[in-house]
């Protein structure tokens, strides 16, 4: 439906100014960046204020602000209420950082200058079908991130947002209860074990990621009831994983990865399973019509960051057929995100 109401809404304007709108729409995305970099919606979330008030709150021009809201109002970001005061939307809400589900992470890394300028090369990432990142830094992205540690904040940030997007739609639209261990690989701090541990209350956890990650987890698996069912391990998925489990939860991992990386990290899985056990790929699968999706953006993204990319359902057959793993299933989410369902075989 969305779909078809974005395509009606385009044949609504001559050709050119359609294109106009959408080659505009990095200015929105921007504007959205500058938004959650000043700190409006946290400013609001303690009730309406005045141009004013939020430029002084703000250190910002007041003129300035009112033009920027005014752009951000036509699009459903922020409101002005008859008394001329400004608000929060839905849409704006996310914005805040503590949201639950806040978007303002993703926001600012989308419109950091760095990130900004890996994009301006993406024509270049399609001649060459490698990423702009190690052309630009001279190292990969992660290694990058590593030495630009304001930055790397603001990644970190926009993955525990994306993440948190996606954990409603996976544990509500698969069923743990069956597990008697659930080990999450490249969990991160938790936060999806967690919420899957709550899902399956007889299950017992396994949390694994790299030493100076899981060092951040037990705070998050306290505060969620889970810490006492969970097991913390850190190490590297490309040397060996924590053996014994009855399923093994990746959550964009794999995407992460060119094919021969993705494929160690299979293996690596495998090793550690025993016959029957479940290995659960939690990623963007691209599907075979021709609308709009997600997924295909994410794709762009990883050609542009990282020599990676999303993969169709064939794709991820192939890829867990060189690893010794049989895809079963794929099951779709209420979100964009699907649950790639393998066997160990």
């Amino acid at each position: 439906m969305r779909h078809r109401l974005f395509r009606l809404n385009q044949c609504a304007v001559p050709p050119p100014a359609a294109m106009m709108e959408l080659i505009m729409g990095g200015w929105v995305a921007q504007t959205i960046t500058a938004a959650a970099d000043l700190g409006i919606a946290d400013a609001l979330a303690a009730g309406p204020a005045s141009s004013e008030q939020l430029a002084r709150q703000l250190n910002v021009d007041a003129d300035a602000l009112r033009r920027m809201l005014r752009a951000l109002i036509g699009i459903g970001v922020f409101r002005q209420r008859r008394d001329g005061r400004y608000d929060l939307t839905a849409l704006a809400d996310t914005l805040r950082t503590d949201s639950p589900v806040s978007m303002a992470g993703l926001a600012r890394w989308v419109g950091s200058p760095q990130h900004r300028e890996h994009w301006s090369h993406l024509s270049d990432a399609v001649r060459s079908g490698t990423a702009t990142v190690p052309q630009l830094r001279g190292k990969p992205v992660f290694e990058y991130l590593a030495d630009e540690p304001e930055l790397a904040e603001i990644f970190n940030a926009a993955m525990t947002g994306v993440s948190d997007f996606a954990i409603a739609p996976v544990v509500g639209a698969y069923d743990f209860r069956r597990f008697g261990t659930i080990a999450d690989i490249g969990g991160g701090h938790g936060r999806l074990l967690a919420a899957i541990l709550e899902s399956a209350p007889q299950a017992q956890g396994l949390l694994f990621d790299l030493p100076h990650v899981v060092a951040k987890a037990p705070a998050l698996l306290r505060k969620n009831g889970v810490e006492k069912r969970t097991q913390i391990v850190g190490g590297s998925f490309f040397d060996s994983v924590p053996a014994g489990a009855d399923a093994y939860v990746l959550k964009n991992v794999i995407h992460d990865w060119p094919d021969e990386d993705a494929v160690r990290i299979l293996r690596s899985v495998r090793a550690a399973t025993h016959p029957g056990a479940r290995i659960l790929l939690i990623e963007f699968v691209i599907p075979d019509h021709d609308r709009n999706f997600h997924g295909k953006w994410v794709d762009l993204e990883m050609l542009v960051v990282a020599d990676a990319r999303e993969r169709t359902a064939a794709e991820y057959r192939r890829l867990l057929n060189q690893a010794d793993l049989r895809l079963d299933r794929i099951v779709d989410t209420a979100g964009p995100i699907s649950i790639i369902d393998a066997i160990a075989s």
